[in-house]
């Protein structure tokens, strides 16, 4: 490599978008958030569950990774193992406070029960009975298990980013993927199992309740040639 080459190559590190992240460029730290702030709330969303929750996720993570920014590598490609290993952080710590909270309100005299309005909106929104008995079946997952599965199969991450993003070894991954693949199988296959007795006696249900009015309605029409 050519001196030229060699201070090219040394100008081009100090500018990358890593470089200046690192420096706390807030162009940079906008174009980061402008690309990966989807990526990020789509792994919450799947993690939780909830669409709300997902949205401090994206927001936290990135007040986060500005906190953390020095400790970008200066070199690399995606930064996607690194934010989402921020968000799961995060995740982790919103569950911990969760359940805090909810020791809390388990004082408290027990409010009136609210309608879950969100359920109803999430089965609506199923593409699919077998999507929809996956994505049940995907919150059934250990916490461990979902985190990985989404990563790798969600979004696309290979073992060793998945990796990086959680923190564990790559045969760590691995293992948890392959447990993950295995329960969600069953998960899923027992859920549509339940979907379609619930639907079949719902149909018997109806059948029975139609059969009941034809037969008042011949009663009256007897009735009135009478």
């Amino acid at each position: 490599m050519t001196t030229q080459d060699r201070y090219r190559t040394e100008t081009d590190v100090k500018h990358s978008p890593r470089a200046r992240i690192r420096d706390g460029d807030p162009a940079a730290f906008g174009q980061l958030f402008e690309e990966y702030s989807r990526i990020v709330y789509r792994y919450a969303v799947r993690v939780t569950g909830n669409w709300a929750t997902a949205e401090d996720v994206v927001s936290l993570t990135f007040l986060e990774a500005w906190r953390l920014r020095e400790k970008v590598h200066a070199e690399g490609e995606s930064l996607s193992p690194w934010l989402l290993g921020i968000a799961t952080n995060v995740m982790r710590n919103i569950v911990r406070t969760a359940r805090r909270h909810d020791l809390a309100l388990a004082r408290l005299p027990e409010p009136e029960a609210v309608p879950d309005f969100a359920e109803g909106l999430a089965d609506r929104l199923a593409d699919s009975e077998e999507l929809a008995a996956a994505g049940v079946a995907v919150g059934e997952l250990r916490r461990a298990e979902r985190e990985v599965f989404t990563l790798c199969v969600w979004e696309g991450l290979d073992h060793a980013a998945a990796a990086e993003a959680l923190g564990v070894a790559v045969g760590t991954v691995r293992s948890r993927l392959s447990r993950a693949r295995v329960r969600l199988r069953k998960l899923t296959e027992a859920e549509l199992r339940r979907r379609r007795a619930q639907s079949k006696r719902a149909k018997s249900s109806r059948g029975r309740i139609d059969r009941g009015e034809r037969g008042r309605e011949n009663t009256q029409r007897s009735s009135s040639r009478g």
